[in-house]
């Protein structure tokens, strides 16, 4: 997550990144915005959403309002 990523999308969402692979992906749906992960990957990170949601939506509205986000227990 960006600190005002407003440029390309105001929907809220992360950027998850393995390897040469890079997905922006919705928070609310889990759903790819833009780029590609590995199936297998791209269901962890998705697990990794659900599970703090609450936290991602606090930290993007930090984010929209130009406040560094806290930081979330990394995926494992």
């Amino acid at each position: 997550m960006y600190v005002v990523d407003t440029q390309k999308h105001h929907r809220p969402h992360i950027h998850a990144k393995y390897n040469e692979f890079i997905a922006e992906i919705a928070f609310d749906t889990g759903k790819v915005l833009e780029g590609y992960l590995p199936r297998n990957k791209m269901k962890l990170v998705q697990a990794w959403v659900e599970i703090h949601r609450q936290e991602l939506e606090a930290d993007w509205q930090l984010a929209a309002n130009g406040n560094n986000p806290h930081k979330i227990e990394p995926l494992k």
